[in-house]
């Protein structure tokens, strides 16, 4: 058993070893810094948003205790996810690995560098879930919890397996007082539209909706019990050139049912955006089809 232990310890510790060269600390706000992971060797940073509130003036800590400029790329406070640029390039970046092997109970690492050095804590993937929708409206592709113990400046960190492989960027603002990773299909998704457009992408109704429950005649027609309701309609969105109106009440969008907001957003995706899609309501408890061109949101 002691050998056993050595072994995982020394495996946790080169882990560590490598991803550090990979991880720099963001002096992107007045308090404390907070940490980035390079995503690329051309300079490409990832962070956590919340980490980085000025626009310009950024600084990055690198392994060897140097000091690099960066720029702001881009920022998405629904994910907690920012991109930087730095103006030095040749970077080691670290090996992204897919979340689809993980397991709840295997050991993990939370890496940060609030400092001059790399600070790590060790845990356990306490619980992996389906997709879900942050409290900003942020679609992450799988709920990936820990118990590792964030430590200040430990936000914009990545969460690394056993095998030294980069699963995941810690978070602190997205759920409080919960230790909760941004998977890496996530992060690329995010980092990817951040580079090309400098912005996440999404498509736009321009309405405001709520859920309400259907009569049950339209449950049996349908097959669901709920849609959502229209309670304003912007003048001059998409929704409204498509012909939506006040107290309509969406039940599905392009051939997928719609019960909730969530099932709305998750459903305005950046494919959709400039595109003609079904849309079916209720009105006057008739069902109807129409055809509404996704705008984008600004």
């Amino acid at each position: 058993m002691p050998g056993v232990l050595q072994e995982l310890s020394d495996a946790m510790a080169n882990a560590a070893e490598t991803v550090g060269q990979s991880i720099v600390r963001v002096e992107g706000r007045k308090r404390l810094a907070g940490t980035g992971v390079v995503w690329s060797a051309d300079g490409v940073i990832v962070t956590a948003h919340h980490v980085v509130h000025k626009e310009s003036g950024i600084e990055i800590g690198l392994p060897d205790g140097s000091i690099a400029s960066a720029s702001l790329v881009g920022r998405d406070p629904s994910t907690d996810l920012a991109v930087l640029r730095a103006e030095t390039g040749n970077f080691a970046a670290p090996t992204w690995g897919e979340i689809d092997g993980v397991k709840v109970g295997q050991l993990v690492l939370a890496l940060g560098r609030p400092g001059k050095f790399v600070q790590a804590t060790l845990g356990v993937v306490s619980a992996l879930g389906q997709g879900w929708r942050t409290p900003p409206g942020g679609q992450i592709d799988r709920y990936l919890q820990t118990d590792v113990l964030m430590y200040p400046g430990f936000s914009g960190g990545p969460l690394v397996s056993a095998g030294g492989e980069v699963i995941g960027l810690n978070s602190s603002a997205l759920l409080r007082g919960v230790s909760v990773a941004v998977p890496v299909p996530t992060v690329r998704r995010v980092v990817e539209s951040l580079l090309q457009h400098g912005h996440v992408r999404r498509g736009y109704l321009g309405v405001a909706a709520q859920p309400v429950r259907l009569p049950e005649a339209l449950q049996e027609q349908l097959g669901q019990e709920t849609g959502v309701l229209l309670v304003s309609v912007e003048t001059g969105g998409a929704a409204d050139q498509g012909g939506l109106a006040l107290g309509d009440t969406i039940v599905a969008l392009d051939g997928q049912p719609v019960r909730h907001m969530d099932d709305l957003l998750s459903l305005l995706t950046a494919e959709r955006i400039g595109v003609s899609v079904p849309v079916q309501i209720v009105r006057g408890g008739q069902v109807q089809e129409m055809q509404i061109a996704v705008g984008e949101h600004a």
